[in-house]
């Protein structure tokens, strides 16, 4: 190995890295997004709670696209965020509508099948080689899910489906997010994704409108509180996705599939919080787990980034 060659490595294994610590701050705040949408569904439907946070998400959007517009490059408008405009609003949709019925932790349990479908979708679609100890890291973190909180088809019903949909658009749509920030910034990615999505809700809004007589306006006759809550929670995904978009620009899909599941941390901390939902001791052997599968993957990136200095610094020693 040159010279050259490792100091590629190395700055690839570093990279790697910082993906994998963009994402873990990301992950820790979706759980207050999916708060805040659960609170909402108590004085608005699911379908508008959707519709009212793809369009805050957008305006909070617009304002880092102006200051970060040097970082635009890559068409923002494409195939590719069309279809993933239309991947999210269906992820909306189903968890939103899933918090409405079900506890959050509950939902994001059921939705955390997805980082295993994202693994196995990494290796058919993208071509990447994840290896046989990440595939066991994420089978362990999924199991650390299952622990946390057992899914009960039985009480509550057809509404336990609403989180499979919603890991498969968004398995996809992590893949459509890797393919797309080959030839485009994370930014030019992240606000041709927000405009497309925004534009499919406005469609399903007119939709809703002429066949069922709904309002034009979400949230008509809601309290003045819920307009701000919806302000705070629309700032809080724009920020989380335009963090995910950038760690998945950084490091490949099958690494960071395993930190995903810090998400269910967050919303068992949440459910606690704000719901009173108290977790049991099942609950955090399974967040030791999910934690440990995480941790595991973070320390191999870490591993192989020494051997990369360590094989550099022979080399000028020679």
């Amino acid at each position: 190995m040159t010279l050259a060659s490792t100091q590629t490595h190395r700055d690839s294994a570093g990279t790697q890295v910082a993906g994998i610590m963009i994402m873990c701050v990301a992950m820790l705040m979706l759980p207050l997004v999916d708060t805040v949408s659960k609170l909402l569904t108590q004085v608005a439907s699911p379908l508008d709670v959707a519709i009212m946070r793809a369009w805050t998400q957008l305006i909070f959007l617009v304002p880092v696209v102006f200051v970060m517009r040097r970082q635009m490059r890559g068409n923002p408008v494409s195939v590719y965020t069309l279809v993933s405009g239309v991947l999210m609003a269906v992820v909306s949709v189903t968890l939103i509508g899933a918090f409405a019925t079900l506890p959050i932790a509950t939902a994001i349990a059921i939705f955390f099948i997805e980082p295993l479908l994202l693994t196995l979708l990494a290796g058919l679609m993208l071509r990447e080689k994840p290896g046989p100890r990440r595939y066991i890291a994420v089978a362990i973190g999924l199991i650390g899910a299952i622990i946390v909180i057992r899914p009960n088809f039985v009480v509550f019903g057809p509404t336990v489906f609403l989180p499979v949909i919603s890991a498969v658009a968004y398995a996809l749509n992590m893949i459509v997010m890797r393919q797309a920030t080959r030839s485009r910034t994370a930014l030019s990615f992240q606000f041709g994704s927000a405009v497309c999505g925004a534009g499919v809700m406005v469609v399903v809004q007119l939709v809703m409108v002429l066949a069922h007589g709904a309002s034009w306006m979400p949230f008509e006759g809601a309290p003045q509180s819920a307009y701000w809550m919806v302000l705070g929670g629309g700032a809080l995904a724009a920020l989380a996705f335009l963090l995910i978009t950038t760690a998945f620009s950084k490091a490949e899909a099958s690494i960071l599939a395993p930190f995903q599941y810090l998400e269910i941390f967050g919303a068992t901390m949440m459910g606690y919080l704000v719901f009173n939902n108290i977790p049991d001791a099942m609950t955090f052997l399974g967040t030791a787990i999910i934690l440990g599968s995480g941790g595991y993957v973070f320390y191999r990136e870490r591993a192989l980034g020494k051997n990369t200095q360590k094989i550099a610094s022979r080399f000028k020693r020679g």
